[in-house]
């Protein structure tokens, strides 16, 4: 990126960040790279067309149109399998291979997957190694954890075990899964964690500002960053922390997101039918809606459309035309 700063990195997020949102965040600029929502392992080798439907970026060298490099995540249990999975996954040239020990959703934990196994660091260690053993030198595995089920009182366990089974870096998401998306972040547990690995630490957790980024910075020494649903809510973000902008969105900022949202609309409407795609396009603006006001304009202009025209209608409305 040919910046003083660390890596910025763009966060998995199950049913939001798909392979249109992907490219329409990473095309503003900023990111290293990012992580594809989780394939789920569970009892079969899985054939390639499920992860080029996942992440179509696989055809084009696995990145997104303006050039970050996608990786996949995988999410299960079986050490052997998940090797199998990776190693077929490993033909189409991934960006990288992720593993996820995150996922805080009842139904993936009752089924052992995500941060279900922060109980057993051993079982990390013989995932990563298997994973790691499986897939040529040339692609990066990685791993993202939380701090724990219920508490953080496995969390130097776990990241020890990962460094053991040969990752190449670990994000940390600092909560534990009972903690889920509730606004209190434990920042100071990666920098634990930091004093006892020396894999390079990725923290991620509550950055939604460029003050956050200089925060967990701070609190965490940690030089690398995963940005989730602050990327989402504001799509400049990684720019802004990039180019050592403010936090102030201005009129500029919006024309760009407004071009941003043109172009989303008509991709998710390539991607859904006239009945799925509204819904997707009202998830982004009620996010963005907490950086910019604008986006809460549109997002009540749309909210009672239930199809697509309806929508292109309001959109129209608010301001925001077909893409050219």
């Amino acid at each position: 990126m040919g910046s003083a700063l660390g890596k910025i990195v763009l966060a998995p997020m199950e049913g939001l960040a798909d392979d249109v949102l992907r490219a329409v965040l990473t095309s503003a600029g900023g990111y290293d790279w990012c992580v594809t929502e989780f394939v789920r392992v569970t009892s079969t080798l899985l054939p390639h067309s499920l992860y080029t439907r996942l992440s179509p970026e696989l055809k084009s060298g696995s990145r997104t149109a303006s050039g970050t490099p996608v990786r996949i995540q995988l999410l299960g249990s079986d050490p052997a399998l998940l090797a199998a999975n990776a190693a077929h996954l490993a033909l189409l040239n991934p960006s990288g291979i992720d593993l996820n020990f995150g996922c805080p959703t009842p139904l993936v934990n009752r089924n052992r997957g995500g941060a279900a196994l922060l109980d057993e660091p051993e079982l990390l260690r013989r995932i990563a190694g298997a994973v790691r053993a499986a897939v040529p030198p040339k692609i990066p595995v990685t791993a993202k954890m939380r701090l724990g089920i219920e508490d953080t009182d496995r969390a130097l366990d776990c990241a020890l075990a990962l460094e053991a089974g040969g990752v190449q870096e670990i994000v940390v998401h600092a909560r534990t899964r009972a903690d889920g998306y509730r606004p209190h972040v434990r920042w100071e547990w990666i920098a634990r964690i930091r004093e006892v690995v020396r894999l390079p630490l990725i923290a991620n957790g509550e950055v939604w500002t460029v003050a956050d980024y200089r925060r967990i910075c701070a609190a965490t020494g940690c030089e690398d960053v995963m940005l989730g649903r602050g990327a989402v809510a504001d799509p400049l973000l990684a720019r802004r922390i990039r180019n050592g902008q403010e936090d102030e969105a201005t009129a500029a900022d919006w024309e760009e997101i407004r071009e941003m949202i043109a172009v989303f609309w008509s991709r998710v409407q390539a991607k859904l039918t006239p009945v799925q795609s509204p819904g997707r396009l009202k998830q982004w603006l009620g996010m963005m809606q907490r950086i910019y006001p604008q986006a809460g304009v549109l997002f009540r202009e749309i909210r009672e459309a239930r199809r697509a025209p309806e929508v292109s209608e309001g959109l129209e409305r608010g301001g925001v035309q077909s893409p050219q």
